[in-house]
């Protein structure tokens, strides 16, 4: 059963089946945000995401960066991301009309950033999750 389903731009609807949140600077002990600590902790998330989902590809929607007016440290200016991380597994039917309908789903990772923690759902999810380009980025995977 899925957590949510999600109609992508394209008209697909993408189905939610596991979704973690975290905090993007909750574990931030020292320093501040900025591109190479932004930089990183997209990386890691990358990867994590790659080891938690094995198997299916792993996409990442650009978060927005913002630059508030504040004093550049010895990292550069401050750039922050939105306040919560998401690592999202989505399913949908198959991509290839040749395969069975009953036996195989596409299957996508995606990796994005959003301001409040709250699932997505319908067409209220965050705009660069819904234009998600499914038919180029998913893989079909058999049951």
């Amino acid at each position: 059963m899925a957590l949510a389903r999600v109609v992508l731009a394209s008209g697909r609807s993408v189905d939610l089946t596991e979704l973690r949140m975290s905090s993007t600077y909750g574990g931030l002990l020292e320093g501040y945000p900025c591109k190479p600590l932004n930089d990183l902790t997209i990386d890691r998330l990358l990867r994590s995401a790659a080891r938690g989902f094995p198997g299916a590809p792993v996409h990442l929607i650009a978060p927005a960066r913002e630059y508030p007016d504040q004093y550049a440290g010895a990292f550069g200016p401050v750039e922050v991301l939105p306040a919560v991380t998401c690592v999202g597994s989505f399913r949908s039917e198959a991509l290839d009309p040749a395969h069975d309908r009953a036996l195989y789903r596409s299957r996508l990772t995606v990796v994005w950033f959003q301001p409040a923690p709250r699932v997505p759902s319908g067409c209220d999810a965050e705009p660069g999750l819904r234009e998600v380009s499914w038919e180029q980025l998913a893989t079909d995977d058999e049951l």
